[in-house]
């Protein structure tokens, strides 16, 4: 395989009420802004929390410090062709 594409990776984490947390994979951005782009959008599209002010039983959120990758071409053009990203 030929890793020739440099992009970004970001972990995320699922938080499950009654369960804790886990890995939960990760998304790959062309630029870092794209990958604020596609946090931002993904929280848009979150419950809001309920009237005690808690957040949803079960949602990601995106874990850590991203780091550049490399990716193969067929990656790379996945995630271009993407809006913003791809989550795996």
């Amino acid at each position: 395989m030929n890793l020739k594409y440099e992009i970004v990776r970001q972990e995320w984490i699922e938080s499950e009420r009654g369960w804790g947390q886990r890995p939960d994979g990760h998304s790959l951005h062309r630029t870092s802004t794209d990958r604020d782009m596609f946090i931002a959008l993904y929280w848009a599209k979150m419950p809001a929390r309920d009237r005690n002010g808690n957040p949803p039983d079960e949602y990601s959120f995106p874990a850590g410090d991203t780091r550049i990758v490399s990716v193969d071409e067929k990656t790379y053009k996945e995630v271009c062709d993407s809006n913003y990203g791809v989550r795996y």
